[in-house]
C-alpha cells in the first residue's frame, strides 16, 4: 500500500497541540476535504464512529461518510480510517522542547482516484498555521 508522510515542528507545547487535534470538531479545520464532523458520544476513542462531510468527489455532497477511530495514545498518537476513500491516517506527536511539538502525519491506503500524496503535506501545513500558541507575535 502506498504511504505518504509529512512532518513539521509546530510552535506550540505538546498539550496545546493534542488538545486541538483531539477535539473532533477541529478535524474539518485541518484535514483536507473534510467540511464537517459529527462525532459519536465517545469522541476521540478507539472504536468511535464519526459522520464526516466531504470530500464531495467521492459521493453526493449531502451524504455523510464514515470515519472510524482506530487507535488513540493520548498526547502521542491517533489513527483514523476513512473507509469510503480507502484512506488510513496516522498522526504522531512528540515534544521537541517545552513549547515545540513535532507532528508527523502519514497517509496510506488503496486510493480510489490515484495517490493522495499531498494530503499529509496539506494537513501538516494547516496544523502549523492553526496551532501557534508559542509563536512570538511581536
Amino acid at each position: 500500500m502506498p504511504r505518504y508522510a509529512a512532518e513539521r515542528v509546530l510552535l506550540a507545547p505538546l498539550g496545546d497541540v493534542w488538545s486541538f487535534v483531539a477535539q473532533p470538531y477541529h478535524l474539518s479545520d485541518w484535514w483536507p476535504g473534510i467540511t464537517g464532523v459529527e462525532p459519536d458520544r465517545r469522541g476521540l476513542a478507539p472504536g468511535a464512529r464519526w459522520k464526516v462531510q466531504g470530500p464531495a468527489y467521492l459521493r453526493k455532497p449531502e451524504t455523510p461518510a464514515l470515519l472510524l477511530v482506530r487507535e488513540v495514545e493520548p498526547l502521542q498518537r491517533f489513527v483514523f480510517e476513512l473507509p469510503r476513500s480507502r484512506t488510513l491516517v496516522e498522526v504522531e506527536l512528540r515534544a521537541t522542547d517545552a513549547d515545540r511539538t513535532q507532528v508527523v502525519v502519514a497517509v496510506s491506503g488503496r486510493f480510489l482516484f490515484g495517490p493522495r500524496s499531498s494530503l499529509a503535506k496539506d494537513a501538516v501545513a494547516r496544523l502549523y498555521d492553526l496551532v501557534q500558541t508559542a509563536a512570538d507575535l511581536s
